[in-house]
């Protein structure tokens, strides 16, 4: 039951409220200017009646007229009270009085201003709303603004009020300038052309403007400048074609779109003539291939659309003469413009690099056919490139233009171009030998052999001022009488058109001058050979070897060496002893193998045998290590075929001491094996037991396996066991050491280039000790799965007190029952004591005795 009480009459005779409110009534009279006491009151009257809940709204701020927290819950409890009524509805003028009401004490909150606004805003009531905005601003301080524009704009734009917008958005700058881009959009948006392209002149020219947008300068220039190009109609306040032009000397490297725009804003404004004007500019100015597969692309595209505007035009209204004239033109200048696309590119690339030999050597190729533009090429391209800066071989510029005089049958004039170029100063002293190299070939192509041997006596003579080849000082005139290339060119005309003594001079020239090359010093000894003058060449060959060292002397030992045997043999053994000892003294081991090869082969024909075995044994310690295995192959090979088979176990024992494990492996399967062959059977187990110490039973199963065969073939029950201890042995040894360990798991984990961690990935805390033990038991368990059962590895001995008939006929006889050898029945014995002995008996099988034991 409701139970409905009044206040005193003499306090507000019209307030009811019910029996629940008495608490807070009560709290509220002693506390009655308590915000807290008016709010927990209103939160519990949140499901009374609206008029009931305004009423105590309007309570609580007739005492507390300037408290914030009342006041925008009670305007926003008014405002959710019309959310779904009609916005004619009356009610809705009461809220808007009651927010006027509320700015008189809260004028400076910006969050009720913005609520008001959007408030109106749903109602449409744009004046109204619109003087808010402004009524706000002034009330507001201007650090406040910043809350109230974004509202203010975003109604601005939603109404189709241009001018409303435009001025408000003046305004707006004024507080933020930085936003000027939005401001260019929305006078994009509604055509204002002219006022955005003002805007954006005034940004661009700002060099302290940051765009919001993160768009760098050249992006709003570009803007600007298609804005203002496509719209030449709309944009009337701006000087185009200087707006474009500024932007042309301050991006260069954006001129292609630049110049684009330009011609573009003439093609617009219906100027063709001035737009081709510009095209042609463009061309002949940009700088990059870009910049001109730009432009060049849109000149032509211009020009085909002038060309399919005429055609239609022509076939609308008629073809007439005229017509048909200028529709020709057209079509010439577009076949011109595309026939000087290479010619222009060209040059794009010469106006990059003027000193780009390559590109002028192009330039001539396309004007092929005219001879006049040839000229004038080269003419254009001696004067221009300079050598210090050019780009390839300038000399090749001389040369051509002198073999383009000569192949059109102009010598003279060829003389003169290949004159003057040995008077250039060339950066290299090679550009300037060449020339002087082709003097010489430009006359022999013409049979004047006696005026191209002048030229290269000329050009080798010795200048006034000598000076070092490599002095970039002095010109290079005074160095090319060190040029190797007019050198070796002259010792070649010599040999064909000179004299035995002009040739020889010419050689000892180059050797004196020390310019010689290995290859001038063995030519120069072919030639005197060739004439019989055969201590002449051994000269020859002592000067060259004084010159060069290791390894560049190399080849001149080679045929030195070759030549004087070919030509003494062993009738001056003591002195070829002699140059072999010289040429091995210093001898790199890189070339050293075929020098002692040479010498051994001396020694066998002509000289000791045990000489050549000396040699052979110096050669194993001097080759290199990859050559050794090689070495010692062949020095057991000699040794075998001058001394015999037994002389070759101390080059097996030295070449397995010095050889590397793979190798020293192969050197003992192959030492063991000859001495299977000579019947020295304990001489090959000791040398299987020794290389069994560098042989891991997991990785070299066929060294196992082939010492396997070789005691099942010879040896008995005993040395079977022995093998297979020391198989255990050292897998047992490879098994503690840890690298070794890691490298093979690396294999096995297909990782060439891995580290520990490697092994397993993802598991960086694991301990990789622990991960080296896990791999190597697994390893472990590999190989003894690998190893040959019990059943499969059953091996034939025989009784060593048998006489020789039971042999033979056991060796006839197939045996039913192998005795079987396993790894596993020396395990027990692995673990006895040294002193102990197990004795065990075992049955022996009928079948091993045959019919010489009676049942």
């Amino acid at each position: 039951m409701v139970v409905m009480a009044r206040l005193s009459r003499t306090e507000r005779p019209d307030l009811v409220f019910e029996e629940e409110d008495l608490p807070y009534e009560e709290e509220i009279m002693r506390n009655q200017f308590s915000v807290k006491c008016w709010l927990r009151y209103i939160e519990f009257k949140q499901g009374a009646p609206k008029p009931r809940l305004n009423q105590l709204y309007e309570r609580a701020l007739k005492l507390l007229p300037c408290s914030y927290k009342l006041w925008y819950r009670y305007l926003k409890a008014r405002r959710a009270q019309v959310k779904h009524r009609c916005v004619t509805d009356p009610a809705y003028e009461d809220v808007n009085n009651c927010h006027e009401r509320a700015f008189v004490f809260m004028h400076k909150m910006p969050r009720l201003w913005l609520d008001y606004c959007q408030f109106l805003m749903d109602q449409g009531r744009v004046t109204h709303t619109r003087r808010t905005f402004d009524r706000a601003l002034r009330a507001l301080p201007i650090t406040q603004h910043s809350r109230i524009w974004p509202l203010y704009l975003r109604f601005l734009r939603s109404h189709p009020l241009p001018e409303t917008a435009v001025r408000g958005y003046r305004r707006f700058l004024k507080l933020s300038p930085e936003s000027a881009e939005e401001y260019i959009e929305y006078l994009k948006s509604s055509d204002r052309l002219d006022e955005a392209a003002q805007r954006l002149a005034t940004v661009v020219n700002d060099e302290r403007f940051v765009s919001k947008a993160g768009k760098s300068n050249y992006q709003l220039w570009h803007e600007l400048c298609d804005l203002i190009s496509q719209n030449p109609d709309k944009v009337q306040s701006l000087n185009v074609d200087a707006i474009i032009r500024g932007g042309l000397t301050r991006f260069t490297d954006q001129l292609g779109k630049l110049w684009c725009s330009l011609a573009d804003y003439y093609i617009r404004s219906g100027h063709f003539e001035k737009a081709r004007d510009v095209y042609e500019e463009a061309i002949r100015t940009v700088m990059t291939v870009r910049d001109f597969t730009q432009v060049f692309d849109s000149y032509a595209q211009f020009e085909e659309s002038m060309i399919a505007a005429k055609m239609e035009t022509a076939s609308e209204l008629g073809r007439e003469e005229e017509d048909d004239v200028d529709l020709e033109l057209r079509l010439a200048r577009f076949e011109q413009l595309i026939s000087r696309r290479p010619l222009l590119l060209n040059s794009v690339l010469l106006r990059q690099n003027p000193h780009h030999v390559h590109e002028w050597h192009k330039r001539v190729a396309l004007h092929q056919g005219r001879p006049r533009e040839i000229i004038n090429t080269y003419t254009e391209a001696v004067q221009t490139v300079d050598p210090f800066k050019a780009t390839g071989k300038p000399h090749t510029l001389w040369v051509a233009f002198a073999k383009f005089y000569e192949d059109n049958g102009q010598l003279d004039d060829a003389r003169v171009i290949l004159e003057k170029a040995t008077k250039v100063s060339f950066k290299q002293v090679d550009d300037l030998a060449s020339v002087w190299c082709e003097c010489g070939e430009l006359e022999l192509r013409h049979e004047n052999y006696d005026q191209a041997l002048r030229l290269l006596r000329k050009a080798t003579a010795l200048p006034a001022r000598r000076a070092e080849y490599f002095d970039g000082s002095e010109p290079v005139q005074n160095r090319v009488y060190k040029s190797l290339k007019v050198w070796s060119m002259l010792a070649d005309l010599e040999e064909s058109l000179g004299t035995f003594q002009s040739t020889k001079a010419v050689y000892d020239r180059i050797l004196d001058l020390r310019i010689a090359t290995p290859q001038i010093v063995i030519n120069y000894a072919m030639f005197l050979e060739e004439h019989k003058y055969f201590e002449e060449s051994f000269k020859a060959y002592e000067r060259g070897i004084s010159l060069f060292k290791w390894p560049n002397v190399s080849d001149i030992w080679s045929t030195y060496l070759t030549k004087f045997i070919a030509r003494y043999g062993g009738r001056k053994l003591e002195r070829a002893r002699d140059l072999f000892e010289q040429a091995l003294d210093g001898c790199p081991p890189k070339y050293a193998k075929t020098l002692y090869l040479l010498y051994a082969q001396l020694e066998e024909e002509w000289g000791l045998a045990r000489h050549a075995m000396a040699v052979y044994e110096r050669a194993t310690r001097a080759v290199e290590p990859s050559q050794q295995y090689d070495m010692f192959n062949i020095y057991i090979k000699r040794a075998a075929e001058i001394y015999g088979v037994t002389h070759t176990r101390g080059i097996y024992q030295k070449a397995i001491e010095v050889l590397s494990d793979e190798h020293a492996r192969e050197m003992c399967l192959r030492f063991a094996d000859m001495e299977c062959k000579l019947g020295e059977i304990d001489r090959a187990r000791a040398i299987y037991s020794f290389c069994s110490q560098i042989c891991d039973p997991r990785t070299t199963g066929a060294f196992w396996q082939t010492w396997k065969d070789f005691e099942v073939r010879h040896g008995n029950e005993d040395t079977i066991r022995e093998m297979l201890r020391i198989r255990r042995s050292v897998q047992a040894t490879y098994n503690t050491q840890v690298n070794f360990m890691a490298s093979q798991m690396l294999k096995v984990s297909g990782s060439a280039t891995g580290t520990v961690s490697d092994l397993a990935p993802g598991q960086s805390g694991m301990d990789d000790m622990k991960l080296l033990e896990q791999r190597a038991e697994q390893l472990a368990a590999e190989a003894e799965r690998d190893q040959p059962s019990r059943a499969q590895s059953k091996i034939l001995f025989v009784r060593s007190d048998a006489s020789r008939e039971e042999l033979a006929e056991l060796a006839q006889r197939a045996n039913p029952e192998e005795i079987e050898l396993g790894e596993d029945e020396d395990e027990d014995e692995m673990d006895l004591e040294p002193n102990e002995v197990r004795l065990e008996q075992q049955s022996v099988p009928a079948a091993v005795f045959g019919s010489l034991k009676e049942d």
